[in-house]
């Protein structure tokens, strides 16, 4: 189940490390590249989204919509804390005026810790270098080319590649499986 708190959290946070603004495909990528070291190191995502293979690389789906504007029936969130301006996202408020405390209360320090990681390896790249990595089957086996489409992300191929034995990526799987299920029918209490 997609959780647009999360995922603003963490474009907000990555956005903060880079000075409030950054290209959207560069940030694209290091949301995508957080939630992938996310699922190796602690079975889940941060920000719970669809994964597909794009022209450009790996992507999240119902992010690459809010970024684009395009997201239906979710956004307040995400619109709150950041704005798309052409080819760039931004934050909306000065970032020498954010308290880590306020605008990141989802993120766990652990989620913290990955995305500082993230960002420590490859915040320095530009956008096109860092959506060019993203195609290496070294760095993202899980992406394959869907031409002007695109195609889900295969999870278990992922974890395989990453050194997981069979038993493994399909306990990760399931458990994450399980969370969604567990999040939606929450959803349905409220």
């Amino acid at each position: 189940m997609f959780c647009e708190e999360k995922v603003a959290q963490m474009a907000a946070y990555l956005l903060l490390k880079r000075g409030g603004r950054m290209a959207y495909l560069k940030l694209m990528k290091l949301l995508y590249l957080s939630n992938r070291k996310s699922i190796l190191k602690h079975g889940r995502m941060i920000g719970e989204d669809s994964l597909y293979s794009m022209k450009f690389g790996p992507v999240m789906s119902n992010t690459l919509n809010l970024i684009r504007g395009k997201a239906d029936g979710f956004g307040e969130c995400w619109y709150d804390l950041i704005e798309t301006k052409g080819h760039d996202v931004m934050l909306r408020k000065d970032p020498r005026q954010m308290d880590a405390d306020d605008f990141f209360d989802e993120l766990s320090r652990a989620d913290l810790r990955i995305l500082d990681e993230v960002y420590s390896q490859f915040g320095h790249m530009n956008r096109f270098d860092l959506a060019n990595m993203t195609h290496l089957k070294s760095i993202c086996p899980e992406w394959h080319d869907p031409g002007s489409s695109r195609i889900p992300i295969n999870l278990k191929e992922m974890l395989l590649h990453e050194g997981k034995d069979e038993a493994e990526a399909d306990s990760i799987i399931q458990s994450m499986d399980e969370s969604q299920q567990l999040k939606a029918f929450s959803s349905q209490l409220s």
